[in-house]
């Protein structure tokens, strides 16, 4: 094995620059990995606290095994008769209100929502597309385009890209205290969309993570999608629900985020990746048969070559079997509720806390500069992270001010493991308190 520097060195030289790594200045070569843990080249053991990818844990035997004794028998394209395709769509219908019964498979989640995009646009013949401030929906180019926490960056907002207000009641436009913020945020969009069609624009789709998470852990107000769709459906569009991260029982009431809304609400489109194949690249869409036979019409044949290959299908009908087997929905709601109170505790005990919510295990943690403005405390939550990551436990951060540590670890996390994350980050937030500096990684002044 070569030794962390040399690695790092063919990095710099064969792999793209914009290819970023976590902790750059010091980062972590990983060997090996198990459930909830990874370790390096040393063997020392990281606490993961945010690979959501691994869903049901790194390296989950049953899933491992899935894939070995698939690949012994066959792997190939999905023009032939195989029962792991037909038996895994089966299996996903299940977990999905009724209307939604036709799948698309695919290999990651930026292709499930550029399909959303095609899908979308094909059967309302409209093209333009309503997305969320600070909205990540993929890397293709036609989702850079969706997504603003990308084109802000590189060529700017389309025309035919219209941006909403992030329905955050900590710190967005309408917060706790406004007297209806459901409605409010939701009007917002109507104004969207009524100066969209006066300048003869039509709205073909309304894209949103159900919980958004590049904009900083946000938990929509119960009630804000339906809404929204009943705005998009007047206008002629679909409302596009991305579950790529927070899909698959994370939120563990509920199978998909959307479904916290009520059981009223219905998305015309799904999308999901990331925890579908445990860290085996796949990915779906899952919609109506009014919309896949409006798709269908085009007389264009949809084909995907790796999209629902046996193996890919065997991988994630073992995810939803370990999610069953163990439990994993309502480990998450009891792990969740459990970190959610003990960061309510430190939240008491340190000013710098401004905000805990989440629900399962998707959790934010908003750091604050002071309680009345609430300004981001970016350098103080870069120095968190990377004290943390000195003690062995991965943490990140999000948001516009990169000031909310984000947790969404693998499900398999303990109550054992919330506990010994948040001691540690009280240890580290009371010597920063003591010290009013971030000496030596960088000041938090």
């Amino acid at each position: 094995m070569q030794a962390r520097p040399e690695t790092l060195a063919l990095r710099r030289q064969l792999i793209g620059s914009s290819c970023k790594l976590f902790f750059p200045e010091e980062p972590v070569k990983i060997v090996r990995a198990k459930g909830q843990y990874i370790y390096d080249e040393h063997g020392r053991e990281y606490l993961d606290c945010i690979n959501n990818v691994s869903h049901v844990g790194h390296c989950h035997p049953d899933v491992v095994k899935a894939a070995h004794e698939q690949n012994q028998l066959l792997n190939t394209n999905s023009r032939y008769l195989h029962d792991n395709l037909v038996d895994y769509a089966k299996r996903l219908s299940k977990t999905l209100p009724e209307k939604l019964c036709t799948f698309y498979f695919l290999n990651s989640g930026s292709e499930a929502n550029d399909l959303a995009l095609r899908l979308a646009r094909q059967y309302t013949k409209h093209k333009d597309v309503i997305v969320l401030d600070h909205a990540y929906h993929g890397h293709l180019t036609s989702l850079i385009d969706i997504s603003p926490y990308k084109f802000r960056n590189l060529e700017g907002q389309k025309e035919w890209v219209h941006v909403a207000p992030l329905p955050d009641t900590y710190r967005g436009i309408y917060r706790e205290d406004y007297k209806d913020s459901v409605l409010a945020y939701a009007n917002e969009v109507k104004k969207i969309i009524e100066q969209a069609q006066k300048k003869g624009r039509k709205i073909a789709a309304f894209f949103i993570e159900s919980l958004p998470s590049v904009g900083g852990q946000i938990i929509p107000p119960e009630g804000y999608f339906q809404m929204i769709a009943e705005h998009i459906h007047k206008a002629g569009g679909v409302f596009v629900a991305d579950e790529i991260q927070v899909g698959f029982g994370r939120v563990g009431k509920c199978f998909w985020a959307f479904q916290l809304q009520g059981e009223d609400f219905v998305p015309d489109i799904v999308t999901m990746g990331k925890p579908m194949g445990n860290g085996h690249p796949i990915a779906c869409v899952a919609t109506t048969k009014e919309i896949a036979e409006a798709f269908a019409d085009t007389g264009v044949e949809y084909f995907n070559t790796f999209g629902g290959n046996p193996v890919s299908c065997a991988i994630g009908l073992a995810v939803l079997d370990v999610i069953e087997k163990e439990h994993l929905q309502a480990h998450a709601i009891q792990v969740g509720n459990f970190l959610m109170e003990l960061l309510n505790q430190q939240k008491v005990k340190h000013p710098i806390i401004g905000d805990v919510r989440g629900v399962g295990l998707f959790i934010g943690v908003d750091l604050i500069k002071d309680q009345e403005k609430r300004t981001p405390a970016t350098k103080e939550a870069e120095y968190l992270i990377t004290r943390l990551k000195r003690e062995y436990i991965l943490l990140s951060t999000d948001g516009p001010g990169k000031n909310v540590l984000k947790f969404k670890p693998p499900l398999c996390f303990t109550m054992d493991n919330a506990k010994s994350v948040v001691d540690k980050m009280d240890e580290i937030l009371t010597d920063m308190e003591r010290e009013k500096t971030c000496e030596p990684i960088g000041s938090c002044h």
